[in-house]
């Protein structure tokens, strides 16, 4: 599927945007050390030149933080289109702005600043071709486009770690994969800081879901459990008021031969297993939210349950943060 998708895009050609992905090197040709992707479960540290200002709009900034994110092991297992051996990786970061561009007013040399995403999904930072071909987060240095834009200023009270999840009422919530990443901690705070009476969450790692019992939570162990959707009415009958899901939606646990017959007979490119498990799980009129990270087309899709229950899909994949722009966090 990728070396398909590959043919398909150098025949495209480039869409005409506002900014360009390439940056241009530093003069002096130094070099900094950067994560990036050459194949299938093959990721390495490697050095690669510095960027500097390409663009009038640009700023550079200087990593003073970063961390992975859940979608990034898809890029690890090569199950996302159009990566090119060499692609830098990651999305979640802090950094310090170490060049302005000439047209760039409101930031200032050393500024603590944490990136947002652009206007469109071909504007991701290292997420393959598919979404821009933007070098990435995971590197000492990255040029970002626009920069008054896509930089949002970060107080001094706030620390890198705080800064970092900013990149992601009396209901009962229930919580598919806790992730390997703060996400799933996250999700959970959130939860009861709006007034939950009751948090469930899903996952298979004993070492997360025993943090989550030390949350407060109840937990199930999907790996032995047969059937999970038949266990959430045994425990909340009637099913949840919200469900959530965190997890890798590339892999499966119940068919996993079928998913990946489909796949490789390039029948679809995600997995609807969980998403079915969610509406089934809610109650009529129930709501169920998306974080995880979907990115085509998925066959076995659950939708006439989704339309006789009521069942409202919410919160799905990207928040609007460009809309607190302009406040200071």
């Amino acid at each position: 599927m990728q070396a398909a998708t590959d043919i398909l895009q150098s025949q495209l050609g480039k869409l005409p945007t506002v900014v360009q992905p390439e940056y241009k090197h530093r003069g002096d040709g130094s070099t900094m050390k950067t994560l990036a992707w050459f194949g299938a479960t093959d990721v390495r540290v490697i050095d690669a030149p510095i960027p500097d200002i390409t663009e009038p709009d640009d700023v550079i900034v200087q990593a003073t933080g970063t961390t992975i994110c859940g979608s990034d092991l898809h890029l690890y297992h090569g199950e996302i289109m159009a990566l090119q051996k060499g692609d830098i990786l990651g999305h979640e970061f802090m950094r310090v702005v170490d060049r302005i561009g000439p047209n760039v007013k409101n930031l200032a040399i050393g500024q603590r600043v944490n990136y947002m995403y652009g206007t469109r999904d071909a504007g991701f930072f290292g997420y393959s071709h598919f979404t821009g071909g933007f070098p990435s987060g995971q590197a000492e240095y990255d040029r970002v486009p626009l920069g008054e834009v896509n930089l949002l200023p970060i107080s001094n009270d706030v620390s890198d770690e705080e800064a970092l999840c900013l990149s992601d009422e009396g209901d009962t919530v229930r919580i598919w994969g806790l992730g390997p990443t703060p996400i799933g901690q996250c999700c959970i705070r959130w939860a009861k800081l709006k007034g939950a009476s009751r948090i469930i969450t899903i996952d298979q790692v004993p070492e997360r879901l025993e943090c989550a019992k030390e949350q407060g939570c109840e937990v199930v162990n999907f790996s032995t459990v047969k059937d999970v959707s038949q266990k959430v009415h045994e425990m909340v009958p009637g099913g949840f008021d919200v469900a959530v899901q965190l997890t890798v939606v590339h892999s499966t646990n119940r068919r996993p031969y079928f998913y990946k017959g489909m796949k490789m007979l390039m029948l679809e490119t995600d997995v609807p297993e969980t998403a079915n498990e969610m509406i089934v799980s809610v109650r009529k009129i129930g709501r169920c939210g998306l974080i995880a990270a979907y990115a085509g087309f998925t066959n076995g899709f659950n939708i006439g349950a989704l339309m006789e229950k009521g069942v409202r899909f919410i919160s799905n994949g990207q928040a609007p943060v460009r809309l607190h722009h302009g406040e200071q966090i």
